[in-house]
């Protein structure tokens, strides 16, 4: 159980990581936290809109993996001891 107990966990970082830049990468409606880091200086460069659709889709995916990672966990916890 120790194994799996330390994989999740190594995944729920991870995923953590990733799903923070992949929000943080989107571009912003005005005002916002991706402003912030530059995203109002290069408007056309992100305007793509294949572009924000795979963002899309590898958040949306990134954050599956990350709950599933969390619910397992929990379950794992409660059932383990």
């Amino acid at each position: 159980m120790t194994i799996l107990n330390n994989v999740l966990t190594v995944l729920i970082y991870l995923t953590s990581i990733l799903l923070t830049l992949t929000i943080l990468m989107h571009k912003g409606q005005g005002g916002g936290l991706s402003d912030m880091f530059g995203g109002g200086i290069s408007s056309s460069a992100g305007s793509s809109g294949v572009a924000e659709r795979n963002l899309n889709r590898i958040t949306l995916g990134t954050l599956l993996v990350w709950v599933i990672c969390i619910i397992c966990y929990a379950l794992l916890v409660k059932f383990a001891s």
